[in-house]
């Protein structure tokens, strides 16, 4: 059984790995791609999202895809429910540094302090504060209450703020993708934590950002495709709403001449909510170690990904 991986994870991982494994170890994405055409396993991470897609759909006889990553959108995930392969994603390894930094988005706009900081930088020193919001005893509304969804509810409730999760199933203490809609008018925040997915793109666009009232924020630490970015910038130029927090856009890296650059009330933190942290690497090994063991084994592996559904 061939097991191709990154040579970054030799030291955590070689150790702990199961007898009998033919195993190429890559520091580079032509490596990477040069070894995995007859590999069994794989780990093909790379920081460049078109890049891991290529080297995934190169390997054709892949039984298993590790990733530390938690969404697929840029995988064929067609193609590798064709040919077989089961796929384990990162979901949770990162989740704590993501849902800190989604209450921090909500703490920021509550007190706008990205304009605080812009006065500090000018030598100014303001009679009055730029944010007047607090947390405590508002409304939010997560979408998307899996792992990360579920972590920004409990620090949010510390805060004291009501919070509503949302799930695909409607599953106890959440109400489902029929429901949320209706609670809209009533939330002061609504953090966006979902997978994208067929079902979820532009989920926030022009209907729902009508139904959000003027004061609410929405925080984006999902995928940027989960809203529509027109709908968007016009509900912010036309003070519609409050604004948002985009931890995730669309293309990222956003382009220097786009509009979201310059929106009212747009506060961007350009997808950095999961590289804030120093043990999401370490998390993933120990994570990969579990399932490659189980996997050779045959027992059921852990974060194992609905390809159909798409997380």
């Amino acid at each position: 059984m061939k097991a191709v991986l990154p040579a970054l994870a030799r030291p955590l991982v070689e150790p702990q790995l199961p007898a009998g494994l033919d195993i190429a170890w890559f520091a580079t994405p032509e490596e990477a791609r040069a070894a995995v055409a007859d590999a069994d396993i794989a780990w093909l991470d790379h920081n460049n999202p078109q890049i891991w897609a290529e080297n995934v759909a190169a390997a054709t006889r892949l039984q298993w895809l590790s990733t530390i990553y938690a969404g697929l959108d840029v995988l064929d995930t067609a193609l590798l429910r064709e040919r077989g392969t089961r796929v384990t994603n990162g979901s949770g390894v990162n989740a704590h540094t993501v849902a800190e930094y989604a209450v921090m988005g909500a703490l920021v706009a509550a007190k706008r302090f990205d304009q605080v900081v812009r006065a500090a930088d000018r030598q100014e020193w303001p009679t009055d504060a730029p944010g007047k919001l607090e947390l405590f005893e508002s409304k939010a509304l997560v979408i998307g209450y899996g792992t990360i969804g579920r972590l920004i509810g409990e620090r949010l409730q510390a805060f004291g703020v009501e919070v509503t999760g949302v799930t695909r199933s409607g599953a106890e203490g959440t109400v489902g993708p029929d429901a949320w809609r209706a609670l809209l008018p009533e939330t002061d925040w609504v953090f966006l934590a979902a997978p994208s997915t067929d079902a979820s793109r532009a989920m926030i666009g022009a209907e729902e950002l009508a139904a959000i009232k003027p004061s609410a924020w929405i925080i984006n630490v999902g995928r940027g495709e989960l809203i529509d970015q027109d709908a968007l910038i016009e509900a912010c130029t036309k003070r519609r709403i409050a604004g948002a927090f985009l931890d995730t856009v669309t293309p990222e890296p956003l382009p220097p001449e786009h509009a979201l650059w310059t929106t009212p009330n747009v506060i961007h933190s350009m997808h950095l909510s999961g590289r804030s942290q120093t043990r999401m690497f370490l998390r993933a090994a120990a994570l990969f170690v579990e399932n490659i063991n189980a996997f050779v084994e045959g027992r059921p592996l852990r974060n194992e990904v609905d390809l159909a559904a798409g997380y």
